[in-house]
């Protein structure tokens, strides 16, 4: 029987031959047909999978020099596009419309040998954080199928948690990445904002989105950022630098100490769970007690952090949603007798789902006349001042450490009418975004309630092979062998 439990290990079997890429991609084939009903899938290819399974195998047996993804089955969220295959960002406005280019991120997997195994589900345009927005209906948690797996990049997160491909894509604007990461009990990553090419991936808010990574483990994330962080002319945010990141060999550091700030007022959070809040700080002790330097520090703008957020986003979704209009693809009202304004009015109206229209009339409200100083303006000053205030802390701090999320999964429908206190539940992941910095959630510790939950470390820009080094020390050192079974 195929086991997969890390891409070394795999490609380590492929050489010695004791499996296949055909193997592999039987095996997830079958398993995601055996778990269609956690509804992480959107559109698989079955067909061609296999296909390039058997040109690889067929390759490496010729000798032939294999890619660093060699065989590597992947799964992306319905945000990222593949050529001439569906892409519908989970809506109703985009139905039947098929890429017509990769993003630069799936081309870069293709040439190192990766195979694409299927689309996966997410909210609307990746806006939510339960995956409860999705056109296509809900995304189950495999531990718990009367939870929610966290959004936007739920479907993302529980073909990587239930083990249908080995390493998934998805994207995040404000934590989709690390909160469904968190929800699932798996690696949650989010780059530098640069550090991957933006291009092919469908735009929320052109300042904040990020194609992240999902794995169990963090060499994989490693080998899979090397591949997709690739120079790229597409993207003019895109920040190039030569150096590629080394291999994560734990040996190497697993002795290093680092200095380490959380915030208090985080800790302190009324919102967040006090089971968590009690586990993170006796975590927080050991880590001194084990030769960190830990330090509480003062962070008067958490409350700011969330307002802020959901400005500036909404404004740049309101402008980056206003080309879906039903005249060129996707839905298009059937009704013939409208004039222009209304015919764009309804197609809109029902090809949009409820939560994507509202984060666009928040965001037209907020950029127009007579509310743009006083909403727009404002976020943006704060904005300003927590990225100074970041680089202030990391003349003095390697890693900042915070929760993921305030709580661990809840129940399906359980906040999908309280649109504000899912809002409030990014209060943690939305930072990172704000400031452009790397995060990653790391899947360390179980709730009494059977779920599992972690812990978010932040470097400096540009800074992941030192944050990936941190990180391999606290899932080596400190991971729960309590956590679920994945």
């Amino acid at each position: 029987m195929f086991i997969f439990h890390s891409i070394q290990g795999y490609h380590a079997a492929l050489q010695d031959g004791k499996t296949t890429c055909e193997e592999a991609v039987l095996f997830y084939l079958e398993k995601i047909e055996n778990t269609k009903h956690l509804n992480a899938f959107v559109s698989i290819y079955a067909k061609e999978t296999l296909e390039s399974a058997k040109i690889l195998d067929q390759n490496r047996k010729s000798g032939k020099q294999t890619g660093k993804l060699h065989g590597v089955v992947i799964g992306i969220k319905d945000v990222i596009a593949y050529k001439d295959h569906p892409l519908t960002a989970s809506s109703g406005i985009l139905k039947n419309f098929i890429s017509i280019y990769n993003a630069t991120a799936v081309e870069y997997l293709l040439q190192e040998e990766a195979i694409i195994i299927g689309h996966l589900n997410c909210d609307e345009f990746a806006m939510g954080s339960t995956n409860e927005n999705s056109v296509y209906g809900d995304v189950l948690n495999a531990l718990d199928e009367t939870r929610v797996p966290g959004g936007s990049s739920g479907g993302s997160a529980v073909a990587v948690q239930a083990g249908l491909c080995m390493v998934s894509l998805g994207s995040d604007t404000g934590g989709s990445v690390r909160q469904p990461a968190d929800f699932c009990g798996i690696v949650g990553f989010k780059p530098t904002y640069g550090k991957i090419s933006r291009y092919g991936l469908i735009a929320y808010a052109s300042s904040f989105d990020q194609i992240g990574i999902f794995a169990k483990n963090i060499p994989d994330v490693n080998v899979v950022l090397d591949v997709i962080s690739g120079k790229d002319d597409f993207d003019s945010t895109y920040e190039f630098l030569p150096a590629k990141n080394a291999e994560i060999n734990y040996n190497d550091f697993k002795d290093k100490k680092f200095k380490i700030a959380y915030f208090k007022d985080a800790l302190n959070h009324p919102g967040l769970d006090p089971e968590i809040n009690s586990t993170l700080s006796s975590f927080l002790k050991r880590l001194a007690e084990d030769g960190h330097e830990v330090h509480p520090i003062n962070f008067d703008y958490l409350d700011y952090i969330v307002p802020a957020y959901y400005v500036l986003t909404t404004a740049e979704s309101s402008s980056n949603l206003s080309r879906f209009d039903g005249v060129k693809f996707g839905y298009r009202s059937e009704n013939k007798n409208l004039n222009l304004t209304d015919f764009y009015s309804e197609s809109r109206s029902k090809g949009f789902g409820k939560e994507v229209k509202r984060r666009i009339l928040l965001g037209t409200f907020v950029l127009s006349a007579g509310y743009f100083d006083a909403y727009f303006t404002k976020a943006q000053q704060i904005r300003k001042l927590l990225i100074d205030h970041t680089n202030l802390i990391f003349k003095d701090f390697d890693v900042i450490l915070l929760p993921t999320a305030p709580t661990t999964a809840f129940k399906i429908g359980e906040k999908i009418n309280d649109p504000i206190s899912m809002y409030l539940a990014d209060i943690y992941t939305v930072y990172a975004n704000l400031v452009g910095i790397p995060a990653i959630s790391l899947p360390l510790f179980n709730h009494s309630n059977g779920m599992p939950f972690g812990i978010q470390a932040m470097t400096t820009h540009f800074n992941e092979l030192y944050l990936f080094q941190l990180s391999e020390i606290l899932m080596q050192q400190y991971k729960s062998s309590e956590n679920p079974p994945l």
